[in-house]
């Protein structure tokens, strides 16, 4: 794997001057193939794929994508294409590295673009009229970069960046909605995976399940699977899985006979008095207390 050191050394790759020490924008269609290997790009990516020339693989995982969609990369992320013969690459890349953000709005709000960090199996699709925003945008960036330098320079390219970059929040807020109207039993199943993970001994064998092993279940990202959590069920996924701990555990205490170190063993911790802390802070009660609690109320 090869890493992108600089704006300089992204520039060869397609043949094209430098024109800002800290962005650029490439046409693919100009490309050396050789950036299609595998590439750490070490810089923010965004990148709409305007041909279906290969499989995308972000990470060791494929990546689903058709012509006109569009997915970003962050620093440290390896990606490479395994071309298609005949099929020439198309499409655009914006490209900036992360001393951009320092000390201005652009880094203050770049919160907002946690979408970065999503890693969805799937590239975000967009329709035409979303395409035709992205593209005027790249158009925009292209123009800004080619403009001449003066004092206003880097604050109206980080203002064309924020507009891509906000465009793409809102384009992947409208997907994540309709995924949102199209898992109504979303709920329900992640309800029955924890509670079949726990009650059927994987939970004594392996652990506790964690928020990446639930999202696998659902071929997503933790990061993607937590925010769809939260966004439907308006609670963590963390503390949703703690919650299914806890319920299982007083129905443990209510209805059988296992000490309290059994119960822990049951429900995947190595130690009980992690389980007692946990069930205390969350009931207001020790484990012992709540069973005798329930006992005097027969």
């Amino acid at each position: 794997m090869k890493v992108i050191q600089n704006i300089d050394e992204y520039n060869t790759y397609f043949r094209q001057p430098t024109l800002h020490p800290l962005a650029a924008v490439g046409n693919l269609a100009y490309a050396d193939l050789s950036l299609f290997e595998p590439t750490d790009f070490d810089m923010y990516c965004i990148v709409l794929m305007d041909s279906d020339f290969g499989t995308l693989v972000r990470d060791g995982v494929s990546i689903g994508y058709t012509a006109g969609t569009i997915f970003s990369l962050r620093p440290g992320q390896e990606v490479h294409m395994d071309l298609t013969p005949d099929v020439p690459p198309r499409g655009w890349m914006l490209v900036f590295r992360k001393e951009l953000l320092e000390k201005c709005g652009l880094g203050r709000d770049f919160y907002m673009f946690e979408y970065f960090f999503h890693d969805m199996p799937d590239a975000l699709t967009l329709t035409t009229g979303e395409r035709e925003a992205i593209l005027r945008s790249f158009s925009n960036l292209l123009t800004e970069l080619h403009a001449p330098t003066d004092n206003l320079r880097n604050h109206m390219l980080r203002l064309h960046i924020g507009v891509l970059l906000s465009y793409c929040k809102r384009f992947f807020e409208r997907q994540f909605s309709e995924h949102l109207k199209d898992s109504n039993d979303f709920a329900e199943q992640l309800h029955s995976l924890i509670s079949n993970y726990i009650t059927s001994g994987q939970a004594a064998k392996l652990g506790q399940p964690t928020v990446a092993w639930c999202a696998a279940q659902f071929s997503l990202s933790p990061n993607y699977f937590g925010d769809l959590v939260k966004q439907q069920m308006h609670i963590t996924a963390k503390e949703l899985i703690k919650q299914k701990v806890i319920q299982t555990a007083q129905r443990l205490l209510t209805t059988t006979t296992m000490n309290v170190s059994e119960i822990a063993q049951e429900l995947g911790f190595n130690y009980p008095n992690h389980f007692t802390r946990m069930f205390c802070n969350h009931t207001g009660q020790s484990p012992t207390q709540y069973r005798a609690a329930h006992l005097s109320k027969r």
